[in-house]
């Protein structure tokens, strides 16, 4: 069973699927702005063990 797609619909489709990469992207730099806008309540120690997990994520996100 063979699909044939014209042109437009593939431009289309990758379009789509580049959107929806950006979009989460965008997602989880906003999630780590909110974090670190309200760190006055939170101690230090717990900072860093957060600002670690950011990095590991950031590193893993960037090697898909």
């Amino acid at each position: 069973m063979e699909e044939q797609y014209s042109i437009n619909e593939i431009l289309n489709a990758v379009d789509d699927l580049q959107n929806l990469t950006k979009e989460k992207k965008s997602k989880k730099i906003i999630i780590n702005k909110t974090i670190s806008n309200n760190s006055s309540d939170i101690p230090s120690s717990t900072l860093k063990l957060i600002e670690e997990a950011e990095k590991t994520i950031i590193s893993k996100t960037q090697s898909e």
